[in-house]
């Protein structure tokens, strides 16, 4: 905690990341199927998890509050978090389930698909009990997805805490991450994702999402963004574009910043990366969504996360530092031209 201008104690910019971290296993080969890879590379992920450890390695304070098994995965990952310098203290273990387990099978493009294994896993059964309240009122914002909200006693522990990190104050951001083959149904889905939409601050969606959450509406439509997406309490909504880029709207304001041309070999997390780096940001000035000139830096900064992201495999180990960062972005402030496949 520190003290702003007029003596007042504030929030320090800690960023709270609540949901599910799980084992990837990605094959080392792109553009096979499961069944035909003969190998894979294990890799730790889970949405929430992958932006807590990115906040980390760029140079900030984060922590991951969740739930997994009592095995040598649940306590690998466990482990992933600490030597990450994530706070880890929220981090639960359930002796009865074990942790998820999600198999990534690769295209030639980098784009994915996935097989999960949650029957029930232990980041479902994170209970409201379990939660460290405490740890939350330290946070300046509260991140999260959808998948904590498919089933009990999860969705009730997701919606306490994030009842009570808006009661404290905090930003929220939400990342929908959509997971169809996860979910009963589509409608189920939507319905979910739509449950706690008007709780966020920060909203970052795909085009595919925007088309799924809005009946296949066309999601290059400014329009569609601002009367299907964009509510009064929300402060900022971005769309990641793959090659194109992002587009970002605000109540004042809205606008396109153009991304990274890589060589894209698996795209896991990089939509997870790019949020930790512009939740940086924002935690560094929780008005950035008032100044353009200052959000479209934010906003280079996360394209260029992500497009590090998918240059490698896995989530976690593509996670890049603050310096690989800044020296992936072109010298003089020139505007880059395509983001490569961040969803």
């Amino acid at each position: 905690m520190a003290k702003n201008d007029s003596g007042n104690w504030e929030k320090s910019p800690f960023i709270i990341c609540f949901g599910e971290m799980l084992i990837d296993f990605v094959p080392t080969v792109s553009g096979v199927s499961l069944a035909e890879a003969t190998a894979f590379k294990k890799a730790a992920g889970g949405a929430p998890a992958n932006v807590a450890v990115g906040i980390a390695r760029l140079g900030g304070s984060s922590a991951f509050i969740g739930k997994v098994g009592d095995d040598e995965f649940g306590h690998m990952l466990s482990n992933i978090l600490k030597i990450n310098n994530v706070d880890y203290s929220g981090v639960c273990f359930d002796t009865g389930a074990r942790t998820a387990l999600a198999f990534v099978t690769l295209r030639a493009d980098g784009e994915r698909e996935f097989m999960f294994y949650r029957n029930p896993s232990a980041d479902m059964l994170l209970k409201e009990s379990e939660l460290d309240f405490h740890l939350i009122k330290k946070g300046s914002i509260f991140h999260y997805g959808s998948i904590s909200l498919i089933e009990e006693p999860c969705r009730s522990t997701h919606l306490a805490a994030l009842n009570f990190a808006k009661k404290e104050g905090l930003i929220l951001s939400y990342d929908p991450n959509l997971r169809l083959p996860l979910w009963p149904s589509a409608d189920a889905a939507r319905e979910g994702i739509k449950s706690i939409w008007e709780y966020a601050d920060v909203i970052k969606v795909s085009e595919e999402e925007i088309s799924f959450l809005t009946g296949d509406e066309d999601p290059y439509s400014d329009e569609v963004v601002y009367n299907k997406l964009f509510h009064d309490n929300l402060k900022l909504l971005v769309v990641t574009e793959g090659e194109k880029g992002c587009r970002y709207y605000t109540k004042k304001f809205h606008g396109r910043v153009g991304g990274f041309i890589v060589n894209a070999v698996d795209t896991t997390g990089a939509g997870d990366s790019f949020v930790s780096g512009l939740l940086l940001h924002l935690a560094s000035n929780l008005d950035l969504y008032k100044d353009e000139k200052k959000l479209k830096e934010a906003l280079v900064f996360a394209n260029a996360c992500g497009a590090i992201t998918v240059t490698e495999r896995g989530a976690i180990p593509s996670l890049p530092t603050k310096e690989a960062v800044l020296d992936f972005i072109p010298k003089g402030n020139e505007q880059p031209h395509s983001l490569c496949l961040i969803s």
